[in-house]
């Protein structure tokens, strides 16, 4: 005979709701452990090191694989850079008007003194005896008389082909530039009595070899040039020029 309690008792287990698939998943579903990300983490960062290294490793191996095709197989040569002509626009020397009344006066209170001005143009002739281009940087040559600089000539930076020569120009210009003191009594006397005056060319130029689009270090070179000038007849009377340290 069924007993009325059980009746009740299976409805209501029967009538009891049931969690979703996605409750008893979500219940019985364990994420990674903090361990294995600390360790997947760990494993990616070394990867990336080692890949980082490796990278540089190959990248010193092709510098070291050019530097050996440079000076090996191609056996580069120092390349000329000299001064070619000298093209004198002007070169005018005036003492100073307070030294000449000075000297006219008797009086020994004022310095003596001069102004020069010079504007002249400069040709250098760039010869690269090499198999490969070079590239030259842009420079500036001071322009000095008995050490005391009057102006610079800029030249600009290129790009010379292989087995090539070629002209760069630059200019010069000094406006009134006042010698004082002694250098003034030694430019006055060159410029009347010597009719000469003796200028000097100084400065660094930078080159590098081109090899398949890639430059090699940057190698100094030291331009040292002497040159006389006639302030009366507005030429150039001498120039020796001299190239020292561009070797590859």
């Amino acid at each position: 005979m069924t007993n009325p309690n059980n009746h009740a008792n299976g409805d209501h287990h029967r009538n009891r709701p049931y969690p979703p698939p996605e409750a008893r998943r979500q219940h019985h579903y364990v994420g990674p452990s903090i361990s294995t990300s600390v360790s997947a983490a760990s494993f990616k960062g070394c990867c990336c090191c080692l890949f980082l290294l490796l990278t540089f490793l190959a990248l010193l191996a092709v510098a070291i694989a050019l530097v050996v095709v440079v000076v090996l197989v191609l056996k580069p040569k120092k390349p000329q850079f000299d001064l070619q002509q000298v093209v004198v626009q002007y070169l005018l020397v005036a003492p100073a008007a307070s030294a000449i009344g000075a000297t006219v006066g008797g009086g020994g209170a004022s310095s003596p003194a001069a102004y020069l001005s010079l504007n002249i143009t400069l040709l250098l002739m760039a010869d690269n005896p090499n198999k490969v281009g070079i590239r030259y940087e842009a420079a500036a040559l001071d322009v000095m008389y008995r050490g005391l600089p009057l102006g610079v000539a800029t030249v600009p930076g290129f790009e010379q082909p292989a087995r090539s020569r070629r002209l760069v120009q630059t200019r010069v210009a000094v406006d009134r530039f006042n010698v004082i003191q002694s250098d003034a009594l030694n430019l006055v006397r060159d410029a009347a009595l010597n009719d000469r005056v003796d200028l000097r060319l100084t400065g660094d130029v930078a080159a590098k070899i081109l090899l398949l689009g890639i430059s090699t270090p940057r190698v100094q070179a030291s331009v040292d040039c002497a040159v006389a000038i006639s302030p009366r007849k507005q030429s150039l009377t001498y120039k020796q020029c001299g190239v020292d340290g561009l070797n590859f």
